[in-house]
């Protein structure tokens, strides 16, 4: 696949296998989630913003399963007021390094799944990840103090992937923590062990930002 700087458009080498999509039990916290961001306008899809592609996307490790194999939405469902099972991907492996990812499903991953897979590779203790964009937290990381990316390293390639893992293992004494992807538009990651802290850490921090002048 060729390298694109467009939002939305997949990067990496993926290996996709039609398949069964998630159990909707499996979906719920992060269908709920979701929702709540919709509404706040950190996922979706607009033609005045990147372009018009969708953005934001949402994933959970599955604790049945061994190393980190994660469920992520799926690319291009922005535009969708409701996820349903098969929006979903199930990503088996990720390689950030190599550039590579195999997943399976009735739909292939988001274009950030690396951006995910480095995170569940990084901490076992990491089962929830959000990809979400905010212009408001992204101004304003400076007076907020959050930790950022280099801003050369572009969404959904190895840099951006290795940039995530060295922020992160700066910040690694608590979770649920954030960081502003400098060199993706508004970009924002928000991952925790549990999705309620995870959640509510981005609609505090939004708060803050939106407190700055």
């Amino acid at each position: 696949m060729t390298q694109s700087s467009r939002e939305g458009v997949i990067k990496f080498q993926l290996d996709f296998q039609k398949g069964p999509s998630p159990s909707a039990a499996q979906l719920h916290e992060l269908n709920a989630w979701r929702t709540i961001f919709k509404k706040l306008g950190l996922v979706g899809q607009d033609p005045e913003r990147y372009d018009g592609y969708g953005f934001g996307n949402l994933s959970r490790r599955l604790s049945d399963q061994n190393g980190t194999v994660f469920l992520i939405s799926g690319t291009q469902t922005g535009h969708l007021q409701k996820l349903l099972p098969e929006h979903y991907a199930t990503v088996h492996q990720c390689n950030p390094a190599a550039n590579q990812l195999e997943s399976s499903g009735q739909i292939q991953p988001s274009s950030e799944a690396l951006s995910h897979g480095i995170l569940y590779q990084s901490d076992p203790e990491i089962l929830w990840v959000m990809h979400l964009h905010s212009p408001e937290i992204f101004n304003r990381c400076d007076q907020l103090n959050l930790p950022c990316t280099d801003p050369a390293a572009d969404y959904g390639t190895p840099e951006m992937a290795a940039e995530i893992q060295r922020v992160a293992s700066v910040h690694n004494h608590s979770m649920p923590a954030l960081l502003v992807m400098t060199g993706h538009q508004d970009g924002i990651l928000v991952y925790g062990s549990t999705v309620a802290e995870t959640g509510n850490l981005v609609v505090e921090t939004l708060s803050l930002a939106l407190q700055q002048r």
